[in-house]
């Protein structure tokens, strides 16, 4: 069903990376859940009127908050697809990030009202109703919600949508949700027992736990969390598979959401090469990686010596001994400056993001400069890595 709608509702339905490619996913997923949702909304709330069942009224009233965070959704991913304009140079690519977070809150209020709902049950127990038509119409509604949920998932990994990854799991919710309420009605009208309450804090405590990881993970996207380590890594692959770049640091990836991530990168040439050659094949390292992995790239070039023995081997002296320190620490940019007083030994090292000891380790590796010749002197710059 799902596949069926992606290929006979979206046009070049493949190409994910493309601006209204993802557009379209996100109008198909978005117009599907108000209208699946307003079906169940309205047969559930002319059955709990029929019936008599507040459970079954109270889950039309929460299939008719989820059809309202789908227009919401539908909101965001049109905005999301906003062409560059003067107040806006990196695109509205982040509105999906902020969509996310709108439905995260929208799942927090849901887990809340149950877990009042469910307190106020076990304060004060209610028959519920456990006729054949009211189980078959909970038990229906769990079920389109478990499609809803894979649909979202699939279309929302398809196209790394955080917005429908958080309406994946907003489903998963009400799935819960409604399983504690037929749980209860099936237990009530077999064996007498007043769970419902019981079941329905239970429930409402997973569905918070939802809630906040959905807000959590959008946050750190907003506020510029660390990149997916799959994308870095391929990163390097590809700038290593250069054999002008003999190495790559001070990686940094901003992300203004999907398919619009700026990458910046240092990257290590022979200082004593063609600069104009060299120059050319940072050009085709841009271009090729930009086309294969949709990102906009910036690399910087850094000239460093690679044919002096005497530097050669103070740098790999240097290294030795940081990882000697800390497994985790390198260093880049080594440079030796001789002076009628003193040599200068002048590089950058790059600490871990937990690195906690900068300024003891400044005291190492001057005693250990010292240790190798007295007139050693250390111009180091700390860098903190971003991936």
């Amino acid at each position: 069903m799902t596949n069926w709608l992606i290929r006979h509702c979206i046009t070049n339905y493949q190409n994910t990376t493309d601006i209204h490619v993802r557009s379209a996913y996100g109008t198909l997923s978005s117009v599907t859940g108000i209208i699946v949702n307003c079906l169940l909304a309205a047969f559930k709330a002319v059955t709990g009127i029929l019936s008599g069942s507040l459970a079954i009224t109270a889950d039309a009233v929460n299939n008719l908050s989820d059809a309202g965070g789908s227009i919401m959704s539908l909101l965001t991913v049109r905005m999301a697809a906003k062409p560059v304009d003067k107040e806006h140079p990196f695109g509205h690519g982040r509105m999906e990030y902020i969509g996310a977070l709108g439905l995260g809150f929208l799942i927090l209020l849901v887990g809340l009202e149950l877990f009042k709902s469910g307190i106020n049950g076990i304060m004060h127990p209610t028959e519920l109703s456990a006729s054949p038509v009211v189980i078959i119409i909970l038990f229906l509604s769990i079920l389109a919600k478990c499609w809803l949920f894979l649909f979202y998932r699939k279309l929302g990994q398809t196209t790394d949508n955080e917005t429908l990854l958080a309406a994946s799991k907003d489903s998963i919710s009400d799935v819960l949700g409604t399983s504690g309420v037929l749980i209860s009605t099936i237990l009530q009208g077999l064996y007498g027992w007043h769970i419902d309450g019981y079941m329905g804090v239970v429930v409402a405590c997973f569905i918070l736990r939802t809630g906040i990881e959905v807000c959590k993970d959008t946050i750190d996207r907003l506020l510029g969390g660390k990149p997916d380590p799959k994308m870095v890594g391929e990163l390097r692959l590809r700038l290593l598979s250069y054999p002008a770049i003999r190495g790559i640091h001070d990686l940094v990836i901003h992300d203004y959401g999907p398919g619009r991530c700026i990458v910046t990168v240092h990257a290590e040439v022979d200082a004593k090469g063609d600069i104009i050659a060299i120059h050319e094949v940072i050009d085709e390292a841009e271009r090729e990686i930009e086309h294969a992995m949709h990102v906009m790239l910036c690399i910087h070039m850094d000239p460093v010596v690679t044919d002096d023995p005497q530097t050669n081997h103070l740098h790999n002296l240097f290294s030795e001994y940081l990882r000697t320190v800390n497994e985790k620490l390198t260093l880049h940019d080594f440079r030796v400056v001789p002076g009628e007083k003193q040599t200068n030994l002048i590089f950058d090292v790059l600490l871990p993001n937990d690195y906690k000891d900068g300024q003891k380790l400044n005291e190492k590796l001057t005693a250990y400069a010292a240790s190798l010749d007295p007139r050693y002197h250390l111009v180091v710059r700390y860098d903190t890595t971003f991936v």
